[in-house]
């Protein structure tokens, strides 16, 4: 079996992709197509309304990311986005189970905002790094994220170069 170099993880906020959802969805490892009568279904089920991050919280809620998964679990961070319905995270190598890290990143929101209300969906999305180029694609993806939006792509001192370990200055 190959050595995983990197992770790249994402999560979404609660409510905001449902099953049948238009822009597809995976259950059981299987792409679904869209199924507006589930959506709606699972809409009706919802308990609280949908859950989105403020703009002005992006930097807020990406620095307790990163204090956490470096100060708990001792993690390597590559790259990192905050948008309003979701989180993209790329981690470098480690022994951790990748649902300890979910659990952790997901927690340090959770503390630094303490909305009164779910802010994740269950679960996560993860893909897994197995050769330098892949490391780079992922690491480019969720920059392009920052980039696109008017932030910087390594908008934390914490995010460090897939290859060195050395930190980024932020620009």
């Amino acid at each position: 079996m190959e050595r995983t170099l990197a992770t790249m993880l994402t999560m979404t906020t609660y409510g905001t992709w449902l099953r049948g959802d238009c822009r597809k969805w995976i259950e059981e490892s299987i792409l679904l197509p869209a199924d507006p009568i589930l959506e709606a279904f699972d809409r009706r089920r919802m308990k609280y309304p949908e859950f989105r991050f403020e703009c002005c919280e992006f930097q807020r809620i990406g620095q307790a990311i990163g204090d956490s998964l470096i100060s708990r679990l001792k993690l390597s961070i590559y790259a990192l986005t905050v948008r309003e319905w979701h989180v993209h995270c790329v981690i470098g190598a480690t022994e951790h189970p990748i649902g300890s890290v979910v659990k952790c990143l997901k927690d340090s929101v959770r503390w630094e905002l303490r909305p009164g209300q779910p802010i994740w969906t269950d679960g996560f999305d993860k893909r897994y790094c197995f050769d330098d180029e892949s490391v780079r694609r992922r690491v480019r993806y969720v920059e392009q994220h920052n980039l696109e939006v008017g932030v910087p792509a390594h908008l934390w001192s914490f995010i460090v170069k897939p290859d060195s370990g050395q930190s980024i200055d932020p620009i």
